[in-house]
């Protein structure tokens, strides 16, 4: 059986990039919006970590760059959800154009 290359994580990292991109372009729910970040969010760990282990095998920094990104990643989360909870307790929707449409 054939190992995977550096080849096949790009492959993958970039569908799952463009997955995301598409949902995010295409999704009026902030829920899913938020969830197609996180693919993005984690196509871009999968490149850190693959560049790490085929480009730089002796180097931890594409390990360090991906721990960095999951907490980052976790934090806009954590604040996207209370905005999204928020948002739906006062108009009753997570409608993308619901937001839009709040007067200050």
């Amino acid at each position: 059986m054939m190992e995977p290359g550096l080849y096949h994580f790009l492959l993958i990292s970039a569908a799952l990039f463009f997955i995301g991109m598409f949902g995010f372009f295409t999704r009026r729910n902030l829920v899913t919006m938020l969830m197609s970040i996180e693919l993005i969010l984690n196509s871009v760990n999968i490149n850190f970590i693959a560049f790490n282990k085929y480009v730089w095998p002796g180097k931890m920094d594409g390990l360090f760059f991906a721990i960095f990104i999951i907490a980052i990643a976790a934090a806009e989360a954590a604040v996207a959800i209370a905005i999204i909870i928020n948002l739906y307790r006062s108009h009753g929707s997570v409608d993308v154009h619901v937001a839009e449409e709040l007067k200050y």
